[in-house]
């Protein structure tokens, strides 16, 4: 055998185990992807793109099956009750795990029955407002509650979320009373806040960019510790004076706990390289998601418990509760 020859059949070798090692993560089995929403949000679609790459990549089927509710539990405990072999793995925003679980308790330890596998992407936070409500900016919006005491609401997308957390701190922060009124997902509360009947909400940056851009909701100010390169003339809350509210969260892929090491590992591999892909980072812009820094599985897993224990504090500092 020539040295050419032996190069090629050694390329062709790495190659083949390659392949096999992605199978082997897999296993052999269609592989689902749960969802805790419903089909056709932005989290559906995330997971929709994630499938589709991943079916090419390991060369089998993957199905998305949605499971919404609880905050997100149905899903989670759906995923728990499968076994633990990297056949069922769940796509979720991080505030599943982070924000959600100090206000509406799920029956699932965030901490100890589940694991990231890989963190995909991110959205921001940003504080947007009807088209109808008189003020122009973040000050402006300020003293007009100011100015009409316990007339004001803001709208979040689901208790014991960011988008509540964000309102409660601004309340004690500037001295506001902004009622809180939480509904089940960012597409109900914006429908509201279009409409003209809530003028104020925390939403992330996902969902409120294709509404700020058609005119159909004001953009007030971005609730994160860096300016949005789209809307560059758009202050931070920190910039106008409360760091406290900065908030964003990661999409990603978690798994039973119990999944082995070995086998998160090869998954976390896969899935990394998905995301570092230009058709993945094309496909998540499009649905308004930023590229987000590779995480090894140790930094995912203590970015989850740093959010966790600071979301803790959040919720203990502001009397935040299930309303």
């Amino acid at each position: 055998m020539t040295h050419v020859s032996r190069f090629a059949s050694l390329a062709l070798a790495a190659a083949a185990a390659l392949a096999s090692s992605a199978s082997f993560a897999f296993g052999d089995k269609p592989v689902k992807l749960i969802v805790p929403a419903p089909a056709g949000g932005t989290m559906d679609a995330t997971a929709r793109i994630i499938s589709d790459l991943l079916a090419q990549e390991i060369k089998q089927p993957v199905v998305v099956e949605n499971k919404p509710g609880a905050g997100g539990a149905i899903a989670v405990k759906y995923m728990l009750s499968q076994p633990a072999d990297g056949q069922a793995l769940m796509v979720t925003a991080s505030n599943i795990l982070t924000e959600i679980p100090h206000v509406l308790k799920g029956g699932f330890d965030p901490l100890k029955d589940v694991k990231p596998v890989a963190l995909m992407s991110q959205s921001t936070m940003v504080l947007i407002a009807a088209p109808q409500f008189p003020a122009k900016d973040f000050k402006e919006a300020v003293a007009y509650v100011k100015s009409h005491p316990r007339q004001v609401s803001y709208a979040s997308y689901g208790p014991g979320t960011s988008s509540q957390y964000a309102g409660a701190i601004l309340n004690q922060k500037a001295g506001l009373d902004l009622q809180h009124v939480a509904f089940l997902g960012s597409a109900p509360a914006l429908a509201q806040v279009m409409g003209g009947q809530i003028p104020l909400m925390f939403d992330g940056a996902v969902t409120s960019r294709p509404l700020v851009n058609s005119g159909r909701v004001k953009l007030l100010g971005v609730a994160y510790k860096t300016r949005l390169p789209d809307y560059p003339n758009t202050p931070t809350l920190t910039e106008l004076g409360y760091p406290d509210i900065n908030f964003s969260n990661w999409v990603g892929v978690i798994a039973s706990s119990r999944l082995p090491a070995p086998v998160a590992t090869q998954i976390h591999e896969v899935l990394q390289k998905i995301a570092a892909t230009q058709t993945f980072r094309d496909r998540a812009a499009t649905a308004g998601f930023d590229p987000i820094a590779p995480r090894s599985l140790e930094q995912a897993a203590r970015e989850v418990r740093e959010e966790y224990a600071r979301n803790a504090e959040i919720v203990k500092a502001y009397g935040i509760k299930l309303d």
